[in-house]
């Protein structure tokens, strides 16, 4: 049970970049945020299976082995490289109102999966620990000060719409990946979809899936791509959340 406690320490005071205490000998060479910094390179390179613990020690000069004096695991390595890569949480402006600060939230979270694509493939261990996911947390947690709702549900909205984000991102990696080869994008790929499909879905069978193969929403021009769809969805969440905080200030004030 001791031998546990420790190992998580140690995990959390290379989270969070603790000093480990007076070491002996010479300095070392190497520490944590070059091997996680390493990775992260890698990983934007090569995607998240191009950051294995071998190739990062290689790409360092090192062996694997030295590796494991500033990363416990491959487990934890993924830790670190989410926290260090995802950065510092942006700046909320409660000014705003609740319902723009999550929208922007979002948005820069958005935008920060886009330059690492592979944080929508990282393992999911446990809640957020390191200090960067922490302050993501905290800045959600801001824009919701002044909305009435309790902790349950503020902790119900991060995961929402921190879901909404790696989900998005991780179908729109898939449908980039089933497209490799084909030379199309994702309109063209749609405009084929609907083209091969529209045929073979008959009213008589499947009438309102018909009505919709016949509609224009597969020839739409490429401009009308992914973010549109993000911004719908995203939508939709916050008129949820707009729900749940008019129904929660009626509660307060006794409002049937």
């Amino acid at each position: 049970m001791q031998d546990e406690s420790a190992q998580a320490s140690a995990h959390i005071k290379r989270l969070w970049r603790l000093s480990p205490g007076r070491q002996r000998g010479r300095p070392a060479e190497l520490d944590v945020e070059q091997v996680v910094r390493k990775a992260i390179e890698l990983a934007d390179r090569d995607g998240l299976g191009g950051a294995t613990l071998p190739k990062v020690a290689e790409a360092l000069g090192f062996t694997k082995m030295s590796l494991y004096r500033h990363v416990g695991s491959k487990d934890e390595l993924c830790e670190l490289m989410g926290d260090l890569a995802i950065g510092p949480a942006p700046e909320v402006d409660e000014a705003v109102g609740w319902r723009e600060a999550l929208r922007r939230w979002t948005l820069t979270s958005r935008r920060v999966y886009g330059r690492h694509p592979w944080l929508a493939q990282l393992p999911i261990a446990g809640p957020p620990v390191g200090p960067n996911a922490i302050g993501w947390m905290d800045a959600l947690l801001r824009a919701l000060r002044e909305t009435g709702l309790g902790w349950p549900a503020k902790l119900g909205i991060l995961n929402l719409l921190g879901g909404y984000v790696r989900t998005v991102s991780a179908l729109e990696q898939q449908l980039a990946q089933g497209r490799l080869g084909s030379g199309l994008d994702q309109a063209q790929s749609e405009r084929d979809y609907g083209t091969a499909l529209s045929p073979l879905v008959e009213p008589a069978r499947f009438p309102e899936a018909a009505k919709l193969f016949a509609s224009s929403v597969f020839r739409a021009p490429a401009e009308e791509g992914a973010e549109d769809e993000f911004g719908f969805g995203l939508g939709l969440i916050l008129d949820g959340i707009e729900t749940l905080i008019a129904a929660e200030a009626g509660i307060r004030h006794g409002s049937p």
